[in-house]
């Protein structure tokens, strides 16, 4: 900066205007020239001497700190903490960050999650209703102690059935596949494969084996519940196959994520109610509600009942319909009211 204030000044420009066009105090440029005249122009030290600085066996605590249990915390806010806890230094993150940068240390990253490919669903599920169905658990804020367990139609949306109950087990898993089964008349085609005997009742569980296909395609996550051995047992016995997500991959059962974020947005008033026999009662009703009046963007704008029960694409047919019919009314009455606009000033021409 006071390089260019000089050039400036041979230039036929005053002191004052250099500094003005630089945006630079001319007081702070006459203090840079005083420390240039005594060689002292380098940036000195920030802080200077604080009051509150860190002391000798501060700074030996904090090193101390890092090499016990750098490895396991790998946060310098972890380590602040860390010094509190056991009693040894009290100091802030933003100190123990500036100690160890001093001495040229830098804690060890935490450990990452390896990647891991999303695993595609078998070609025999097929993109239609009653061929995927999605499960998972959700609670709500009042009502302590209690779990809602719900089913959805993946492809649909439509949102089956629900059990409320106070337990999170394979018995509530079963109770509700039964329901949904038995909602969408599966339950007898399952029965069917049943008394057809193992051989018919088996599917591919692998690639290359051959077998009937399974009756439906059941998603979720890894919880307890979902691959406990009694459920696993219980699917294959309904010839009903699983597919679950990737650990820690909340993505990978969106659908459902999605459903329950929803239902706890759009109907706030389920996370004050703390009767359980309420709750069920108000769910029921809730689901209904998603089912035939809630419109749903994934599906193209009509109601998970519409699409479930094959009326969506002839309700998408008709709006792309009107549209046109309306696009085309506007169309002929703004050229009906441009001509009648231009026919006196013609009169009057002729």
């Amino acid at each position: 900066m006071l390089v260019l204030i000089d050039r400036a000044l041979q230039g036929g420009f005053s002191h004052r205007a250099a500094c003005g066009i630089l945006q630079l105090p001319e007081s702070r440029a006459w203090r840079w020239r005083a420390r240039r005249e005594l060689g002292e122009l380098r940036d000195r030290p920030p802080g200077g001497r604080p009051v509150h600085g860190l002391l000798d066996w501060e700074i030996g605590a904090i090193l101390e700190l890092f090499d016990e249990f750098g490895e396991i915390d790998r946060s310098h806010r972890k380590l602040a903490h860390r010094g509190s806890y056991t009693g040894r230094v009290w100091v802030s993150p933003a100190s123990v960050i500036r100690v160890l940068a001093a001495h040229g240390l830098v804690l060890p990253a935490p450990p990452r999650p390896a990647h891991s490919e999303k695993r595609p669903f078998p070609e025999w599920a097929q993109y239609t209703k009653n061929s995927i169905w999605i499960y998972d658990a959700t609670q709500f804020r009042r009502c302590k102690g209690v779990t809602a367990l719900a089913v959805m139609d993946l492809v649909t949306r439509k949102w089956i059935t629900e059990l409320v109950s106070a337990e999170q087990t394979t018995i509530q898993v079963q109770n509700a596949f039964l329901d949904a089964l038995e909602r969408e008349g599966l339950l007898e085609l399952v029965e069917a494969r049943q008394d057809a005997g193992p051989a018919t009742a088996a599917f591919p569980l692998d690639d290359g084996v051959d077998g009937p296909p399974p009756v439906l395609l059941a998603v979720s996550d890894n919880g307890p519940q979902m691959t406990a051995g009694t459920t696993r047992e219980f699917m294959a016995m309904c010839a009903i196959a699983q597919h679950f997500g990737r650990p820690g991959t909340p993505t990978d059962q969106a659908w459902i994520e999605s459903l329950f974020g929803h239902v706890k947005a759009e109907w706030p008033h389920l996370d004050q109610i703390r009767d359980p026999e309420v709750l069920r009662a108000e769910l029921a009703r809730v689901r209904h509600q998603y089912n035939t009046t809630r419109l749903h963007a994934a599906i193209g704008y009509v109601t998970p009942d519409d699409e479930h029960e094959g009326r969506g694409e002839r309700i998408r047919a008709a709006r792309r319909r009107g549209m046109w019919l309306a696009r085309e009314k506007r169309i002929a009455y703004h050229r009906s009211q441009r001509v009648q606009s231009q026919l006196p000033g013609l009169d009057d021409a002729g």
